[in-house]
Parts: C-alpha cells; structure tokens; sequence
C-alpha cells in the first residue's frame, strides 16, 4: 500500500512536470518571432499536454487522483534564469529540462520494481523526449551560423548550470517529503 501511494505522489510530480513543460513552452512559443520554430514547438506543445494526460491515466488506475503540486523545480529556475529573451536562451531552456525529463524518466525505467504499465507509460514519453533533444540540437546547431559557437556553448553551459542547481533544490525537497511523510 506504501509502494502505491509513493507512486502516485510520484506520478502526480511528473504529471505537474509536464504541465508546467506545456506551459513553458506555450509561453516561450508567444515570444519566439521565428517561424522556424513554431511546428515543432507546436509538437512539442501537444505532447507535454499528451504526457501530462498518460499520467492522469496512470494514476488513476492505480486508485489516486491527481493532485496541485508544489512547483520547486520549475520555480527555482525561473527565479534563477528568468524568461528567455531571444530563441537561443529559449532553446537553451527547453533543452536542459528535456535532458533533465529524459533522464529522469530512464532511471526510473531502469528500476527493478517497475510495473508493467508505468513502464508502457515511460517508454511512450522518453521515445518523445529523444525527439525534442534531436529537433533542440538540429536547431541550435544552426544558431552556431548566426551566433557562433562559442554564444551558443556558453549560453548552454550557463543554462545546464542554473538547472543543476535547480534540480539538486528539488531532491533536497523531495527527501524533506519523504522524511515528513515517514515520521
């Protein structure tokens, strides 16, 4: 009963995830003047809020109901990095969560006690994750033309850094849940 309550306290994180992704990239979409990018932000769009949804279903089959989460992650590194300016900052972004996303996903693949059908669920989402990271590196490849590599490798390297941190604020808050939840 403990391992299916975890679960969905689990699934209910990544379901917030997901939305929030979906939201991230609506936003950055309304602000990305080009055109270039809007079929496969479009995509990208469609399927945060699909995953959000495999989620939902998820939970509800194992009896939970999903729930608000507490947004520390996303919080912490919009407070850290702000809202992208200009495409490079914005594919930058959404690269570094989507590396993120996906390797999250895989370690919790890679897990013994994975049930057959939360594995069904990470399979569809991390084949949709090596899909933004390959579109993300097609894209800012080409900005290395307009930009220059070496813009392009920092901004990445400045991006990946404050999401790090961003992350390692997120386990500190999810041990300090599991520790509440245990005592």
């Amino acid at each position: 009963m403990r391992k299916r309550a975890d679960d969905i306290a689990l699934f209910n994180s990544y379901r917030d995830a997901e939305l929030r992704g979906a939201d991230l990239v609506l936003r950055l979409m309304h602000r990305a003047d080009d055109l270039i990018l809007q079929e496969p932000l479009t995509h990208h769009l469609a399927d945060e809020a699909q995953h959000a949804w495999l989620w939902t279903e998820r939970i509800r089959a194992l009896g939970g109901q999903p729930v608000p989460v507490e947004d520390h992650y996303y919080r912490y590194l919009r407070r850290k990095a702000g809202l992208p300016t200009d495409v490079l900052d914005l594919l930058a972004l959404i690269c570094v969560v989507e590396e993120r996303t996906g390797k999250r996903y895989a370690e919790h693949a890679a897990r013994p006690d994975v049930d057959p059908e939360t594995l069904k669920v990470l399979s569809a989402i991390q084949a949709d994750e090596e899909w933004y990271l390959a579109w993300l590196a097609e894209r800012l490849r080409e900005l290395e033309q307009s930009e220059g590599k070496e813009r392009v490798a920092e901004t990445l390297s400045r991006y990946r850094a404050l999401e790090a941190e961003a992350f390692a604020h997120l386990l500190a808050e999810e041990r300090k849940a599991r520790q509440e939840g245990a005592e």
